[in-house]
């Protein structure tokens, strides 16, 4: 398989220039394609992304509904004997009417026999015989009712196109009977891990050998956003396999992540190859970790978005969550997915470095309101128990002076705050 024609890419000055993460983001973001819409059976919507907006076709309920366990009556008829004429279950509709001095037995969500206008919960009833005694019950006309249309109208505006569609979304979609689901296409992502120490998990290793760690970081960080993962494999520091590895993927998915092998070394193969096989767009961000990064495109119509990610554990990591995380999320026109930053204040004293530093932290809210930042420790690239537990990544931007105690600062909040320790 040939490489795609492509005109020239940058030079390699204007490719190595260091773009803040900001520039890099917007970059990318405005080179994502948009998924095509598919529509799928609601067992295959959950965590999918609504593609159309959806109305209400009817009323909800469609008709007045009990609340309750109790008995129909009309609320205004003052005997508190009234003889038990039916039984109204839910599921079904009986020819039964509620007039003066009668009741009608009702479980909760069937439909209001006609004549009665409030329900009467059975707790505060005594059966007696065929009729029902009342106790001291103040009802009003359409107590214990659901009227029709109480939850949706017909016309209502249900859920916006770009939702993520979760449990509540999806019983709303079942209730009104919105199938199958507009929803967009999944990508289709392969992921590379590159080097020639890496081995499998399972096997023993050997003098200067790693354990392949990235590819099932990825492989989980891929799956909790949604994609669908082609293919996931190890490649060898060799120029011809990998070379046509990377032609196949591009030509099969929406998505090519690799990782290891786009830094400075001789063997930094990726990066050398993406210049022949696809428009290189940048390869540093001034960020740690994950300095070395490149991002291009590739394919036909150059659509297909191809992220090298640097082989370090944690650099790897925070590139997925700071430029992939976003790009899938833009593929599929989801909203909402932004990570929301939050003012802390630091628990302890922290050493910046000479580039924008994103540390893997834990944000707590105490009982007063007071929200703090405390780093996981170490902060090493390689040290991926620094990410274990962590629930933000604190902003720290470069500057000579350690950031003391006490001191304010923007923190990325990955899930939700802890409570004080």
């Amino acid at each position: 398989m040939q490489p795609p024609r492509r005109s020239k890419n940058p030079s390699n000055r204007d490719l190595d220039r260091l773009r803040s993460p900001d520039e890099a983001r917007a970059t990318i973001l405005a080179r994502v394609p948009t998924l095509g819409i598919e529509r799928v059976a609601l067992h295959q919507a959950p965590w999918r992304v609504l593609a159309e907006d959806l109305i209400a076709p009817e009323d909800h309920p469609p008709f007045p509904a009990a609340t309750m366990d109790g008995f129909a009556i009309i609320a205004d008829d003052g005997s508190p004997w009234r003889e038990i004429v039916g039984d109204q279950m839910a599921g079904n509709v009986i020819e039964q009417q509620v007039t003066p001095g009668t009741a009608i037995r009702i479980t909760t969500g069937a439909p209001v026999p006609t004549g009665a206008d409030a329900v009467i919960p059975v707790e505060q009833t005594e059966i007696a015989d065929d009729h029902v005694v009342i106790h001291g019950a103040d009802l009003r006309p359409g107590a214990n009712i659901r009227p029709v249309g109480a939850d949706l109208r017909r016309g209502d505006h249900l859920l916006t196109a770009g939702t993520l569609l979760g449990p509540a979304e999806l019983g709303l979609v079942a209730s009104a009977g919105l199938v199958p689901v507009p929803v967009r296409r999944r990508p289709r992502v392969s992921v590379i891990s590159t080097g020639d120490e890496l081995i499998e998990p399972g096997e023993r290793v050997g003098p200067g050998q790693i354990r392949d760690s990235n590819r099932f970081s990825l492989i989980a960080a891929l799956e909790a956003e949604g994609a669908d993962i082609r293919w996931a494999g190890h490649a060898p520091d060799a120029r011809g396999p990998l070379n046509t590895l990377l032609l196949d993927r591009i030509a099969s998915d929406d998505v090519v992540i690799t990782s290891g092998g786009v830094s400075m070394g001789e063997l930094d193969l990726v990066k050398a190859l993406l210049v022949e096989l696809a428009r290189v767009h940048f390869r540093r961000v001034f960020m740690k970790p994950g300095k070395p990064f490149t991002f291009a495109t590739a394919g036909e119509h150059d659509d297909v978005l191809v992220f090298g990610l640097p082989g370090n554990p944690v650099s790897a990591l925070a590139g997925f969550e700071l430029f992939v995380r976003p790009a899938l999320a833009t593929m599929a026109r989801r909203t909402g997915w932004e990570r929301p930053c939050v003012p802390v204040t630091l628990s302890h004293p922290v050493r910046p470095s000479d580039r924008i530093e994103y540390q893997r932290a834990t944000v707590r809210v105490h009982p007063d309101g007071y929200v703090t930042g405390a780093t996981t420790g170490g902060q090493g690239s390689s040290r991926l128990v620094s990410w274990v537990g962590a629930n933000a990544l604190l902003i720290i931007p470069p500057r000579e002076s350690i950031y003391a105690e006490g001191e304010r600062v923007e923190a990325m909040l990955l899930g939700a705050p802890y409570g004080p320790a």
